[in-house]
């Protein structure tokens, strides 16, 4: 059995329910189990009661009592059975990017949420997973999101050891994430470092946005996080656009779409965050070109780069383009081979 542990909640984890964040740590724990610790105030987060359902966020802290290495006291909560169409498990499937016997990496894609929860519905990458087992007695687990709009490369561990092992990566940011996007207008300096801090800021009917609070602000508000992401222009449309590579060194709930859209430059496509009644007329005045441009979000994980945690060797994964991307580059012309992979290889 366990000691009493405080654990925080990673940077990469992003936002999620506490019960299910609970069970991706403690594999042993079912439902019934974490309802019950939580309803006699033996699970806290940063020192408050909460619910099994309570969201948490990256940076707090969960206490979580001493766990048996089975939980005699849960109660077993029958597991509703998966169905999952033959739709499904073809799109599921054919996302598959990359395999062995320890990960899955998927590339996303747009409008599909990796999990369940916040009014998401029942169809979710977690909820697939049932179709990614591939012979193995477990479905395989997530070790970080994507927002339902971004598309691109997402790992899920095949054994708890390895969810262990990633999720530690993704904490001491082992792992390296580079995302290609397009923004209104044409970021200035075209290469630099955004730090605004993040606050949560619920919106109407639940719609949660992250509202941008200055560095030196940061320590004074409460709620807020701190937060930083590098960006790098790679191309541009004249003043109206520009192809830009996002590294986000923090890994903050829409970290990246709120950080563009701060400095004046929203990701195209993004009603959250820039306007999506605003047409873009040039320096990022909104978040819609116009004419033949699909008012998709166009913010996609292209690469992801970490350390097998079996075979020790270094892994860099790349995920094409979803078509609403690809068809924009094509307007633009702009190639994707006429990029360097990592624009900022020289300060990583």
């Amino acid at each position: 059995m366990s000691s009493v542990q405080l654990l925080t909640v990673g940077d990469d984890e992003g936002e999620q329910r506490l019960d299910r964040w609970l069970r991706r740590h403690f594999a042993q724990l079912n439902q019934g189990a974490v309802e019950k610790l939580c309803r006699t105030g033996q699970i806290r987060v940063d020192g408050g009661r909460v619910k099994a359902s309570t969201h948490v966020l990256p940076g707090q802290e969960v206490r979580v009592p001493p766990i048996p290495e089975t939980a005699p006291e849960a109660v077993a909560v029958p597991k509703r059975a998966t169905r999952i169409t033959a739709d499904d498990e073809r799109i599921i499937q054919s996302a598959v990017l990359w395999r062995d016997e320890h990960i899955i990496a998927l590339n996303k894609p747009p409008g599909l949420p990796s999990q369940g929860g916040s009014g998401q519905g029942d169809r979710h990458v977690d909820g697939l997973t049932e179709a990614l087992k591939f012979g193995y007695k477990d479905r395989p687990k997530m070790v970080h999101r994507l927002d339902k709009d971004t598309s691109g490369v997402l790992l899920l561990a095949r054994t708890d050891r390895i969810a262990r092992a990633l999720s530690e990566a993704f904490r001491e940011r082992d792992t390296r994430k580079i995302y290609w996007a397009i923004v209104a207008g044409v970021p200035s300096p075209r290469k630099g470092t955004v730090r605004f801090g993040l606050l949560k800021s619920p919106g109407r009917g639940g719609d949660e946005r992250m509202i941008c609070i200055h560095p030196n602000r940061v320590s004074e508000t409460e709620g807020a996080k701190r937060a930083t992401t590098d960006y790098a222009v790679l191309d541009a449309l004249g003043s109206r656009a520009a192809w830009v590579a996002l590294v986000p060194i923090t890994g903050r709930t829409h970290q990246l779409r709120a950080h563009m859209a701060e400095i004046g430059h929203p990701i195209i496509g993004d009603g959250k965050y820039g306007g999506s009644g605003q047409e873009n007329l040039g320096e990022g005045w909104g978040a819609q070109l116009g004419g033949d441009i699909s008012r998709k979000l166009h913010l996609h994980a292209r690469s992801i780069h970490f350390i097998h945690p079996i075979t020790k060797k270094p892994i860099t994964l790349v995920a094409p383009l979803p078509e609403h991307m690809a068809r924009s580059w094509k307007t633009f012309g702009w190639s994707e081979n006429d990029v360097p992979a990592d624009p900022f290889e020289d300060e990583a």
